[in-house]
């Protein structure tokens, strides 16, 4: 826990820079499978681990009911969903919230890549079943 008494704190910040100079070198509104690609160059450069559409089986009642695959995972600890979008809408905060829960992971991140200025929202879960709470970037 960083010492914001966030979780990941340290990796989250490091991966939203790295997001802002991808924006920055790439320029907004590409596909988001291009700012995708270069933030994951970006992050592996600075020597994280980045994996990239890991497949996750939700299961009820012990049956695989669907496959959640997040486009990125960072050192095994932070979801990463970049997007190209005028604005965040409730579904994508849907997914964000999801994520956490499927996974086990505590962190998730949302970029928007399509304005000059990168968008970011950061999500935790947390434990002993509360409710993930919101972070506004």
């Amino acid at each position: 826990m960083g010492t914001d008494g966030l979780h990941h704190a340290d990796l989250t910040e490091a991966i939203i820079g790295a997001a802002m100079r991808v924006l920055n070198t790439l320029k907004p509104g590409l596909r988001g499978k291009a700012c995708e690609n270069a933030l994951v160059i970006e992050l592996r450069e600075l020597g994280y681990r980045v994996d990239q559409q890991i497949r996750y089986d939700l299961t009820y009642r012990a049956i695989v009911v669907d496959t959640l695959v997040p486009d990125l995972v960072v050192n095994e600890s932070v979801i990463v969903d970049p997007k190209v979008t005028e604005d965040f809408v409730p579904a994508h905060f849907a997914q964000m919230l999801g994520y956490p829960s499927i996974t086990q992971l505590r962190v998730a991140l949302l970029l928007n890549f399509k304005h000059a200025s990168l968008r970011w929202k950061r999500f935790i879960r947390q434990v002993l079943s509360v409710p993930i709470r919101e972070i506004r970037g």
